[in-house]
C-alpha cells in the first residue's frame, strides 16, 4: 500500500525521533483540534444526537487532557531510563532506550469517535511513530470531520486518516505494520489479532465485555443510584465500560430499582425521547438487536422505542437470571438488567465463570467486601462507589484482560503502548572477571556460588 511505504520511508529518515519535532506536531495538533471544535460538535450530533456538553465532557476534554499530558512529559518519557547493574557486570551501567515502533495502524470505533481515534494517535505521535488512522463508517460525519482536520493539516507520511467500511479495514490489515492498536468488539478483535500474527506485529486490543456492578445495601443509596444511572445511560449505554448488569441481594432488589427509577427521572427527565441530552442508538441494526433482548415480563421501567428516531428509552429489568438472553453478550445500550442473588459466593462464581470483564464496579462501604471482589475477580479496570470514572484518570492504564482486551493506554501507558524499550548494558575496560573464562574449575564454581547464592 502506497501510504504505508511512504510512512515507512519517512520514519526511516529519523525525523520523528527528534523530540523538538514531536513537540511541534503535538502543539500543531492541539491548535488544529481547537480550530475544528465546532465542526466536531456538529458532526457527532448528526451521528448520535450527542450534545455539545456531552461531546466535550466525554470526548474532547479527555483528548485535550491527553495532549497536555503528552506535551508536559514528552522529554522525560523519551529519555533513556537508568536501571541497576548487577555485580557480575560491574564496572558498567545499564539502561532502557525508548524506541518508537515505526508505522502504526490505529483502528477506532464509533461510540466515542473523537476520543477513541485521537487519544491513541496522540500517544503514537508522542512516542515518535507515524500513524494511519482508520475511523468507523458507523459515525460517518465524525469520521469525515476527523479526516478533514488531520489530512489537510499534516503530511500524510506522518499521519493520515483513511475512511471506509469493513472491507477497507480488511485490506488495510493485509499490510505489514510495526504496531496495531484496535478498539472494537471482541469478535473483530480476534480477526485483527489473527492478521497481526501473520507478521508477528504487536497489538493493543481495546475490546469489551459484560461489566458487572455489585451493589450492597450499606451504601448511600440515592447517591449510588444517581451515579449508576449517569454512568449506565451516558451515551445511551453505548460505552464499552458501562455497567452491563447489577448484582444485588434479593431482599435489596426492590428498593434499589425504585431508587434507580427515581434517579432516571431526575437525571434524564420524565421523557428522555424529547431531551437534547439523550443520545440516539447508532443505527437500526443495533436498535433491533437491543429490542430483541427485552423480556416484557421482566421490564419494570422503560422498554419503549421509536424506530424512526433510533430511540430506545432507559430500560430496567428485574429478576434477571444468567440464562436470560440479555445476559448472553455485552448489551451496549440503555438496558439495565438487575440480577438478584441469595449467596454472594455463588454470585462471584457466576462472574468468574464468564469471560473476564473490561470493568468491575463495587458499591459498598465495607472495605472487606470491596477488597474481596477486587482481589477475586479478574477485570481490566474498576471504580468503587461510582461508574466508569477510572477512565478519566490519566495516571491509570485503561485496558482489558483476556477477552476484554490486551494492553492498556492513557498517559505514560499510552506512550509505552507505542514504544519498544531496548535493553542496553555498557561495559568499561577497567576490569574483567576471570571467572568467565576457561578452564572451568570446581574452585571457580564455589566462588560463583558464593557470589550468587
Amino acid at each position: 500500500m502506497e501510504i504505508t511505504e511512504k510512512q515507512r520511508k519517512f520514519f526511516r529518515s529519523n525525523k520523528t525521533r527528534d523530540i523538538a519535532y514531536r513537540r511541534e506536531i503535538l502543539v500543531r495538533l492541539k491548535n488544529v483540534l481547537k480550530e475544528n471544535e465546532q465542526n466536531f460538535y456538529d458532526a457527532v450530533y448528526k451521528d448520535l444526537r450527542k450534545s455539545e456538553y456531552e461531546a466535550y465532557a466525554t470526548e474532547l476534554s479527555l483528548v485535550f487532557s491527553e495532549l497536555n499530558d503528552a506535551l508536559s512529559n514528552l522529554a522525560s518519557r523519551s529519555r533513556k531510563k537508568r536501571v541497576r547493574t548487577n555485580l557480575v557486570n560491574l564496572p558498567g551501567r545499564s539502561y532502557l532506550l525508548p524506541e518508537p515502533y515505526g508505522v502504526c495502524l490505529v483502528v477506532s470505533t464509533w461510540n466515542y469517535p473523537f476520543q477513541l481515534s485521537l487519544i491513541p494517535l496522540i500517544s503514537a505521535v508522542a512516542a515518535g511513530n507515524t500513524v494511519i488512522l482508520k475511523t468507523s463508517e458507523y459515525a460517518p460525519q465524525s469520521s469525515a470531520a476527523i479526516a478533514r482536520a488531520i489530512n489537510s493539516n499534516f503530511p500524510p507520511e506522518l499521519m493520515y486518516v483513511i475512511e471506509g467500511d469493513a472491507e477497507t479495514g480488511k485490506k488495510l490489515l493485509e499490510n505489514r505494520f510495526d504496531k496495531i492498536f484496535f478498539t472494537g468488539s471482541t469478535a473483530i478483535g480476534r480477526l485483527v489479532y489473527q492478521q497481526a500474527a501473520k507478521h508477528l506485529t504487536p497489538v493493543t486490543l481495546e475490546l469489551g465485555g459484560k461489566s458487572p456492578a455489585f451493589v450492597f445495601d450499606d451504601i448511600s443509596a440515592r447517591m449510588a443510584a444517581k451515579r449508576i444511572v449517569w454512568s449506565k445511560f451516558l451515551n445511551s449505554g453505548q460505552t464499552c465500560i458501562a455497567i452491563d448488569y447489577i448484582l444485588v441481594k434479593r431482599e435489596f432488589q426492590e428498593k434499589l430499582i425504585s431508587l434507580i427509577i427515581s434517579a432516571v427521572k431526575e437525571v434524564l427527565g420524565s421523557n428522555p425521547a424529547e431531551s437534547d441530552n439523550y443520545v440516539s442508538i447508532v443505527n437500526s441494526r443495533h436498535l433491533e438487536r437491543l429490542k430483541s433482548l427485552l423480556d416484557k415480563d421482566k421490564v419494570v421501567y422503560g422498554g419503549e422505542w421509536n424506530d424512526e428516531k433510533l430511540y430506545l428509552s432507559p430500560t430496567i429489568m428485574k429478576d434477571v437470571t444468567f440464562t436470560d438472553k440479555v445476559m448472553e453478550d455485552e448489551i451496549f445500550g440503555p438496558v439495565l438488567p438487575v440480577v438478584p442473588y441469595d449467596n454472594l459466593e455463588e454470585a462471584i462464581n457466576e462472574v468468574k465463570d464468564r469471560p473476564k470483564p473490561l470493568s468491575l464496579y463495587v458499591f459498598s462501604r465495607d472495605k472487606k467486601i470491596r477488597n474481596r471482589l477486587l482481589n477475586e475477580i479478574s477485570f481490566g479496570g474498576a471504580t468503587v462507589n461510582d461508574g466508569i470514572m477510572h477512565i478519566s484518570n490519566p495516571h491509570l492504564p485503561f485496558g482489558g484482560v483476556g477477552e476484554s482486551g490486551i494492553g492498556g493506554y492513557h498517559g505514560q501507558y499510552g506512550f509505552d503502548a507505542f514504544t519498544h524499550y531496548k535493553s542496553v548494558l555498557e561495559k568499561t575496560y577497567l576490569f574483567e572477571p576471570f571467572l568467565k573464562y576457561l578452564p572451568y574449575k570446581n574452585w571457580k564454581k564455589k566462588i560463583l556460588k558464593l557470589l550468587i547464592e
